[in-house]
Order: structure tokens, then sequence, then C-alpha cells
């Protein structure tokens, strides 16, 4: 077989094992002009408290029950809000034989992938002063807190995150740009917490879970993504910038 039939055949391969993941699942989440009107309050309301709520949390000490205490209500009010805007929904995919599944592997591969993109976008970032000390100041509630609570909080807000931005707030949107829409919104909930890098993972990351969203037609997926992607973004950055950590446990000068 010559080079070129050989690289045509494994590009086959590969279209024949993307395109099924890449196929928009039959769904009908249809619902009433009232009840849709109805999510939209609900989800204005929640977006403006859980964005305040964020930017508070990241103003506590590290370690500190102040901050533990406000984190978890971020993730509450995402919970929250997202379940009282109505019915929100799992997902299926594609599998082998057409037959629809729950998104499992899929969305944990894309997890691992994402954070080796970040990973690799976090190798340059050390080189630029001002994307180094927004992330070290962010990977210092890591440094200098507990691993079980921190883990934790991170977590259960990856798991909140997506209830309400990839389910309330993206049946919210209407038929029109719904990704574009509840990535927007996403980014800008994340601008309260000041720090450029988070708004930056904002924008792609986003991007990634409404597109899954999309396909799949619930949270299930983006919810696994997220979590994946938190769990190895909060192991294996923290090494990546220990010197940065090292500066923000000096003493302030009195």
């Amino acid at each position: 077989m010559t080079p070129r039939r050989a690289a045509r055949a494994v590009g086959d391969r590969v279209r024949s094992a993307a395109l099924p993941l890449l196929r928009r699942v039959p769904r009908d989440h249809r619902e009433s002009d009232e009840a849709f009107r109805r999510r939209r309050r609900v989800t204005g309301v929640t977006a403006i408290t859980g964005a305040s709520l964020l930017g508070v949390s990241l103003s506590a000490p590290p370690g500190s029950p102040r901050f533990y205490w406000l984190t978890l209500g971020v993730a509450g009010t995402w919970v929250a809000g997202g379940l009282a805007s109505g019915p929100l929904h799992l997902g299926r995919m594609f599998g082998p034989g057409d037959r629809l599944r729950r998104p499992v592997l899929t969305p944990v591969a894309a997890g691992i992938g994402a954070f080796g993109a970040f990973y690799a976008a976090a190798l340059v970032a050390r080189r630029i002063r001002v994307l180094e000390r927004a992330i070290g100041s962010v990977l210092r509630y890591a440094d200098q807190g507990s691993a079980p609570l921190v883990a934790a909080t991170t977590l259960a807000n990856g798991v909140a995150e997506e209830v309400f931005f990839r389910g309330a707030l993206y049946a919210a949107a209407g038929t029109r740009r719904p990704v574009l829409v509840s990535t927007a919104v996403y980014g800008l909930a994340t601008t309260a917490t000041r720090n450029p890098a988070l708004v930056l993972a904002s924008v792609p990351m986003g991007l990634l879970f409404g597109v899954q969203r999309g396909i799949t037609g619930g949270i299930q997926a983006p919810v696994l993504t997220h979590v994946v992607w938190s769990a190895l973004m909060l192991r294996y950055l923290p090494p990546l910038f220990a010197s940065q950590l090292a500066e923000e446990r000096l003493p302030t000068p009195a």
C-alpha cells in the first residue's frame, strides 16, 4: 500500500469514528411560552447573584472558612437557579449501531484533551508575567488551603456551573446561537473574579461545553468533561507555578 493510500485509509477510519460523536441526537425539549419566560427570569436573577458571589469568594483569604463557605454558596446558587428554572436533561449520544446511550467515555476523553491543551498553554503563560501572576493568584487557594476541601469545592462548582450555564441558561437562550449566548454569559460572569487567566479560560471551555450540550441535548457530557478537566488542572498545574506560589506565601512587609 502506498503512503497516500495508507494516509487515506487512516483518515477514513478517523472520520468514521468521529462522525457519530458529532451527530446531534434527536430531541424535543419544547416548553410553553410562559415556562420559557419564567426560565429566563430565573436565569437572569441567578446569573447576577452567582456572579456577585463568585467575585466575593475570590477576595477571601486562601484556606479561610469564609472562602469555603462562599465557594459552596456559589455552587449552591448555580444549582438552585438551574433546578428552579425548569426541567433539565442528561442527554444522549450516538454509539455503535446508531444506538443512543448516555455520554461517558467521550466527555472524559474530551476533559483529558482539554487539560493537555491548557497544560501546554500554561507552559507559555509562565513566561508572561501578567498571566503567571494571574494563574498563581488562583492556584494559591489550592497551595495554601486544605487539599480535600479545595478539591470538593472545585469539583462541586464545576458540576454546578454546568447545571446552570449549559442547563438552564442554554435552554433560556432559545434556538438562535445558544452556544455563543451561553458562552458569552459564562465569560461575563467570570469577569467578576477580576482574573484575566480565568476569563481567558472561560471562553474556549465555554464553547466546548456548549457544543457538547448542543450535540447531546443534555448536561451529562459537559459535566463529566468539566470535572475531569478541573481535577487534572488542580492536580498538575500548581507544580508548574511553584516559584510564583512561593512568592505568594511570603509574608507582606510591615
